[in-house]
């Protein structure tokens, strides 16, 4: 009994973040109503309220589970020699997460100026490269982590944004080419 339970709510949630995703490709979302996502991801408004507490929560709960599959892809890049490899690995990771994803970060990018896709990639990012360099043979502490982290987490997030505002104007592979001439063979 209880599998069914888990599976309702599951579907129930997938159906309203279809509903909140349909609504943000069409208007910000400071202007979309709980009225609005329940009609159209066809859900009552008192099962919405069984989830969430309002249009925020929802928004912040998709980001989360966003944030959990990009947590897990990025620890596939355990293998590496150098930071160069380190970064490039990481970037095409975030690259085939977003890909994977496009539909659901263009939604919540192009017509909405929140910054909360924004957000979680920088957070994420930030661990990930802060982790990989207390952790890296080869750093250097002649630079902070701090200052060594936002300079190319911020580059990447950049190119990722462009790359999610406009899918078809650079292919991922491009990118990644691109990034691997612009990285310098030494780096932190």
């Amino acid at each position: 009994m209880r599998k069914k339970e888990d599976l309702r709510v599951i579907k129930t949630k997938k159906s309203l973040y279809e509903g909140l995703l349909t609504m943000m490709g069409t208007k910000p979302f400071e202007e979309i109503k709980v009225s609005d996502i329940c009609q159209v991801s066809l859900t009552n408004r008192s099962t919405f309220y069984d989830h969430f507490s309002d249009k925020y929560e929802l928004l912040s709960s998709l980001i989360n589970d966003l944030e959990s599959k990009l947590i897990h892809k990025l620890k596939e890049n355990n293998n590496f020699k150098t930071a160069k490899e380190y970064y490039l690995k990481m970037i095409e990771l975030l690259f085939d997460h977003i890909s994977e994803n496009i539909s659901i970060y263009s939604s919540i990018i192009k017509i909405n100026t929140n910054s909360i896709a924004n957000d979680m990639f920088r957070n994420t990012l930030n661990k990930d490269v802060e982790k990989n360099l207390k952790t890296n043979k080869h750093y250097h502490e002649e630079i902070p982590i701090e200052i060594i982290t936002i300079f190319y987490v911020s580059a990447v997030i950049e190119v990722c944004l462009l790359y999610i505002k406009e899918p078809s104007k650079y292919k991922k592979e491009d990118i990644l080419i691109y990034i691997d001439k612009l990285l310098p063979n030494t780096i932190y």
